[in-house]
C-alpha cells in the first residue's frame, strides 16, 4: 500500500499544464492583461491556470481550489497555486464599468456589461490555437441564455426569476463573444448594437463570418440590417405575424416529408421582410428574401384565420438562394448545438455559480470560464490523438475520469525531477 501525502489523484493535470506551456499561453496572458505589482507572488499564469484547473479537475466553483484541490496539485513544477480569495480578487480587478443603454422611443435604461480586454484576449487565444481557417466559410451562431442568480443587482427575467441574460456568439463549439446583460433585458433588446460590437471585434482580428444563424429574437428590422452588412447569408427563425401568415397562404406547392414518423409539408416563397416598417421609418428596405416553411397538422384541429388551415408552422427567413429548402432547414437546425453549448458552460464550466455581487464583476468570470471551455476544445482534440479511450467529442467529466484522475507523484532524480504514474495510461509520445 502506498502511503504518501505527495501522491496526487490528479496526475493527468500535469500533462495539461505542460501542454499549455508548449503553447506559450502565459505570454498572451502577460501581454494582454494588466501588469501586476512587482511584489505580487503570483503571475497571471498562476492565477488563471489555477482557476481553470478547478474545472479540469471536476470542481464547479473557485472555492474548490482551496478546499478540495490545492493540497493535491501544489507540488507540480509548472505553477504556484494561490488561494481562492486571491484568484477571485484578481478576476474582479479585470471588470470594467457597466454601461446603461436606452433604446429609441423608450424611457427605460438597460444594464449591460462589455469587457474589451478579455474579449480581445479570447480571440487572440483562439487564433493562437488555430481555430479559424481563412479558407473555410465560418458560421456565427448567436443566442442569449438565462443564468438564474440571487445577486444584488439581478432583475427578473422572462422566466420570472432573478437572473442575468448574457448574449453569446459561437463559431462552431468555440465562444467568440460574451456580453453580459441583466435579466430584464431580453434577447431582442438592442441586439443590433450587441451584434455590431461582436462583428467589429471579429473584424479587428481579421475573422470573416460568412453565415449567421439565430432564433426569432433576431427577426427585427434593425438586427437584420446589421447582419446583412456583415454576413453574406443569414438564417433566422421568423416570428409568426399577419404578413408571414399571408405569405404562407400564397404558397402553391408543398412537398411531403416524414420526420420521426409524422407527416410534414415543406414549401417556400419569396418575401420582403419589414417592408411596411421600413417605409414608415423612411429607411432603406431589406432586400427580398426567402421563406422556408415547414408545417404539420395540429392535434386540436384549430384553424389559423390567415392561412385557413389547422396547421403548426415553422418558418425560416434566409437570403440564401443556393441551398434547397430541405438543406436550409437542416443547416438551420444545426444551431441546436448552441443550446447544448449553454448546457456545457453552465454544468461543466461554472456558469451556474457566479461568484460576485454585481453584474459587471461577473462578466470577467463568464468570459474566463468561456476561455477555459475553448481551451478544453483544443485539449480534448490534442489528447484524444495521444490517449486511448478518449474521444474528441467527450464531455469534460469523461476526460477527468479517463485522464485527469491518475495517481502520480513528482520524485527527485540526480538530474532533476520526474513524474511517476501509478497506474496504466496508453499515452502516445
Amino acid at each position: 500500500i502506498l502511503k504518501s501525502n505527495s501522491i496526487s489523484p490528479f496526475g493527468g493535470l500535469n500533462f495539461v499544464l505542460e501542454h499549455l506551456q508548449t503553447l506559450k499561453i502565459d505570454e498572451f496572458l502577460k501581454n494582454e492583461l494588466p501588469t501586476l505589482p512587482k511584489q505580487s507572488s503570483y503571475k497571471w499564469k498562476d492565477i488563471l491556470y489555477s482557476f481553470w484547473s478547478v474545472f479540469l479537475c471536476g470542481g464547479d466553483c473557485v472555492e474548490d481550489l482551496g478546499v478540495n484541490f490545492k493540497s493535491y496539485i501544489k507540488d507540480q513544477p509548472f505553477i504556484k497555486i494561490p488561494s481562492p480569495d486571491r484568484v477571485l480578487e484578481r478576476i474582479k480587478e479585470l471588470s470594467e464599468e457597466p454601461t446603461y443603454f436606452r433604446p429609441k422611443r423608450s424611457s427605460k435604461d438597460h444594464h449591460f456589461s462589455i469587457n474589451n480586454q478579455l474579449t480581445k484576449l479570447n480571440l487572440c487565444l483562439l487564433q493562437r490555437l488555430g481555430v479559424f481557417d481563412n479558407k473555410q466559410e465560418l458560421t456565427l451562431d448567436y443566442d442569449n441564455t438565462v443564468c438564474p442568480t440571487r445577486k444584488k443587482d439581478a432583475t427578473n427575467s422572462y422566466l420570472k426569476t432573478k437572473a442575468y441574460q448574457p448574449g453569446v456568439a459561437f463559431i462552431g463549439a468555440n465562444v467568440v463573444y460574451v456580453e453580459n446583460r441583466n435579466g430584464n433585458s431580453g434577447a431582442q433588446v438592442l441586439q443590433q448594437d450587441t451584434l455590431q460590437r461582436c462583428f467589429q471585434y471579429l473584424s479587428n482580428h481579421h475573422i470573416k463570418v460568412t453565415r449567421f444563424r439565430a432564433d426569432s429574437a433576431s427577426f427585427q428590422l434593425s438586427t437584420l440590417k446589421q447582419i446583412e452588412q456583415n454576413c453574406k447569408y443569414y438564417y433566422i427563425k421568423a416570428r409568426m405575424n399577419e404578413r408571414i401568415a399571408e405569405a404562407i397562404s400564397q404558397v402553391k406547392s408543398w412537398s411531403e416529408i416524414m420526420i420521426d414518423g409524422v407527416l410534414h409539408y415543406r414549401g417556400e416563397i419569396d418575401f420582403k421582410p419589414f417592408n411596411e416598417v421600413s417605409r414608415k421609418l423612411k429607411i432603406e428596405d431589406i432586400p427580398k428574401s426567402r421563406l422556408v416553411i415547414t408545417k404539420t397538422a395540429k392535434s386540436n384541429k384549430q384553424i389559423n384565420l390567415f392561412t385557413n388551415e389547422a396547421m403548426m408552422y415553422s418558418v425560416i427567413v434566409t437570403n440564401d438562394w443556393e441551398m434547397s429548402k430541405d438543406e436550409v432547414v437542416v443547416f438551420y437546425n444545426q444551431r441546436g448545438k448552441t443550446e447544448r453549448e449553454f448546457d456545457v458552460l453552465k454544468n461543466d464550466f461554472g456558469w451556474k455559480k457566479l461568484p460576485f455581487s454585481h453584474l459587471h464583476q461577473n462578466t470577467p468570470y463568464l468570459i474566463l470560464t468561456a476561455i477555459c471551455r475553448n481551451l478544453y476544445n483544443h485539449l480534448i482534440q490534442h489528447f484524444s490523438r495521444k490517449v486511448k479511450g478518449i474521444k474528441p467529442t467527450d464531455r469534460i467529466k469523461k476526460f477527468i475520469f479517463r485522464f485527469i484522475t491518475i495517481p502520480a507523484k513528482w520524485i527527485k532524480r540526480s538530474r532533476g525531477i520526474q513524474l511517476r504514474i501509478y497506474g496504466e495510461i496508453a499515452f502516445k509520445t
